[in-house]
């Protein structure tokens, strides 16, 4: 007789952002001791660069929690920017999600100087891969100090997914975490959007998140199956 499928709450698990959260290693650590040495930081000017999935914005929140900094899109840097800058630290987030605007960025860096305050800029490339043409902003570029992020190795990905269950009150053996960080994309959204799938089945099915549950769910994964019904 089959088991009758429990289903769960659709209760949304926001992505815990604070600095208790946060887990370091190599591959982030040069990161976070920039971010966490803030308001001492070599340049008023940062940008954290790496990869999609590296954590860039879980650093950028802490950032913006410990600073009071404004938030500003990609998009309105021109419009908002210096006007921000003269309020307090600022970050831009996700500089790729929308055409550069040279101006705009050139102001707001000026602003930042001239009001002795801080900005973070998050972005997937370094200011010399930004294809800038305004001269004047290509030479404050120069001046700002660059931190990367890179992709999370083993030991990072298996103390994120460990941690995520944790916080799904979700006992997981250690074989069962190793096997899913070996299968699935080497990012922490990866690894976020797995636990939060593994978790749903073994609600809706009352049983335990095993070896055999993960292999099922990554293999609907691999095969571009998204219904977590099964």
């Amino acid at each position: 007789m089959q088991k009758p499928l429990q289903l769960p709450l659709d209760l949304v698990l926001d992505a815990a952002h604070n600095r208790d959260d946060l887990v370091v290693g190599p591959s982030n650590e040069q990161a976070v001791a920039l971010i966490d040495r803030w308001p001492d930081w070599p340049a008023p000017v940062v940008v954290l660069a790496g990869p999609p999935g590296s954590g860039k914005t879980h650093l950028a929140a802490i950032w913006r929690e410990v600073s009071g900094a404004q938030a500003i899109s990609p998009d309105r840097i021109g419009e908002e920017g210096v006007e921000a800058a003269e309020r307090g630290p600022v970050l831009v987030d996700d500089l790729d999600s929308a055409p550069l605007d040279e101006v705009g960025m050139f102001h707001l860096i000026n602003a930042v100087r001239q009001n002795g305050t801080s900005l973070l800029i998050v972005s997937r490339r370094f200011p010399q891969a930004w294809g800038v043409r305004l001269p004047d902003l290509a030479s404050r570029l120069k001046a700002v100090t660059t931190v990367e992020i890179h992709e999370p190795d083993d030991m990072l990905m298996m103390a994120v997914v460990t941690k995520l269950f944790a916080d799904r009150q979700v006992e997981v053996e250690r074989h069962v975490v190793q096997f899913l960080v070996r299968r699935i994309e080497r990012s922490l959204s990866a690894a976020m959007e797995a636990v939060a799938r593994l978790d749903r089945v073994a609600l809706e099915r009352k049983c335990r998140v095993s070896r055999a549950l993960a292999a099922e769910i990554v293999a609907q994964w691999d095969g571009g199956q998204t219904n977590l019904d099964v």
